[in-house]
């Protein structure tokens, strides 16, 4: 951005506060916001009847994710384009090594892959096993590479699963380097004893996959990790929160002093189980993990949303195509690729949904999507505020747009929407970053 431009008549909606001011941008940055600010060789953005929100920070989403069922749909160029077209500008992607290949390695490789995107991309990066090179490599993330925090997972534990003893080991690391474990719970042992018993009856449908993995699992694996992080004095982070039984454990905890943060994601709230009653071409595009949940479980994250014992709202954007990755598991629901994305949707979303039908606030919105993951991942002295001084990640956003999501129209890469037919209302009409 080596030219000035000055945003006027807009309102400005910082998680805090939504206030009327002009704003100067420039070679990257909030140069400055007042009334009236002119200068004669600047662009003049008139954005009367909008607001002007900071650039969304999704902290979860899977780019150009290697899988059985070969790479996700979208890579950083499309996942990067649908993020930003939805008024995201910062992303937080994962690393994860292959076998016995040091964090270091994979850390390089991905940010090599990451380097085409469009938006910012940080990373978190996952210990899938521990060895005595494991802590060292961590401090090394941390101290040469800015790492701010670390994924582990208590499911896939055939693959980058990690067990209880690694993962207080991993916690007890993270202590030490000031740094944030963000954890996937679900109990692997539940998960395939439901599978065994579903498949073992011939029982092969995508309808089995939520039953597979019941609630139970999610709150039982939130349960034991939250002790592990109370045991090592350190705190964490719940990924992906789907379950009323997990987000009581959660504000269990937060009221007896420990630090656990918590975040939800759009299909949680606005999806319900009954989408794995169809036909397998549309009950396989809602496989993804944990499932989609009860209209008890969704109502109980708006809550807990609005009681402030959820942080922030990711999307988890894992996309593959129904022809030639879902339908793998056409005869068998553990091997249907397992994710969906949305990483476009998140904002329209949340306006439509949540700010419209006055379950949140548009400063609390602001706050789901952008303050808080830079305030927990270590971007808040530039990201997630419009402030002078801070990064030009703008959103302009025009409140009487009118949408509806469709796969044929959507911008990631892939054949099928979970939100298909979903209509929206307020768009990022245009951003800066």
């Amino acid at each position: 951005m080596n030219k000035k431009i000055i945003i006027k008549n807009g309102t400005v909606v910082n998680y805090n506060e939504a206030s009327k001011s002009d704003i100067l941008l420039f070679e990257g940055k909030i140069q400055k916001m007042a009334k009236n600010i002119n200068f004669s060789d600047a662009e003049i953005i008139d954005a009367e009847g909008k607001y002007i929100f900071p650039g969304g920070i999704d902290p979860h989403v899977h780019f150009n994710l290697q899988t059985f069922a070969g790479f996700t749909a979208d890579n950083f160029i499309t996942g990067s384009q649908a993020a930003f077209s939805g008024g995201t500008t910062t992303v937080i992607d994962f690393v994860t090594p292959e076998k016995n290949e040091s964090l270091i390695s994979a850390l390089q490789k991905r940010r090599k892959e990451a380097e085409k995107s469009l938006v910012n991309v940080f990373f978190h990066v996952s210990p899938i096993s521990w060895s005595k090179n494991t802590a060292k490599e961590m401090e090394q993330c941390v101290n040469e590479y800015g790492i701010k925090s670390f994924k582990v997972y208590t499911a896939y534990k055939n693959s980058i699963g990690t067990s209880d003893a690694d993962l207080l080991k991993i916690l007890e690391v993270a202590k030490k380097l000031k740094v944030l474990i963000t954890v996937h719970c679900e109990t692997e042992e539940i998960i395939n004893f439901m599978r065994q018993k579903y498949l073992s009856a011939g029982k092969t449908t995508p309808k089995y996959h939520p039953l597979s993995r019941p609630s139970i699992a999610e709150a039982e694996a939130i349960n034991r990790v939250i002790r592990f992080a109370e045991i090592i004095d350190t705190p964490i982070y719940i990924v992906h929160v789907s379950t009323k039984e997990g987000i009581e454990i959660i504000e269990q905890a937060q009221n007896r002093g420990v630090k656990v943060f918590a975040e939800t994601c759009p299909h949680y709230l606005l999806l319900n189980d009954e989408v794995y009653n169809q036909p397998f071409n549309e009950a396989s595009k809602y496989v993804l993990s944990p499932p989609i949940r009860k209209k008890a479980d969704s109502l109980a994250l708006w809550r807990a949303i609005q009681k402030g014992v959820i942080q922030t709202i990711g999307t988890d954007h894992c996309s593959f195509n129904i022809k030639g990755q879902k339908d793998k598991g056409i005869s068998d629901f553990t091997k249907i690729a397992n994710g969906a994305g949305s990483v476009e949707h998140r904002l329209c979303l949340l306006y439509t949904y949540g700010v419209l039908q006055n379950k949140i606030s548009l400063k609390k919105m602001v706050e789901l999507v952008s303050w808080q993951p830079a305030k927990i991942f270590g971007l808040s002295d530039r990201k997630g505020l419009i402030k002078a001084g801070y990064d030009a990640d703008i959103v302009i956003w025009n409140p009487n747009k009118e949408n509806i999501i469709s796969h044929k129209t959507h911008k990631q890469n892939c054949d099928n929407n979970i939100y298909e037919g979903f209509k929206i209302r307020g768009e990022a009409e245009r951003i800066n970053k």
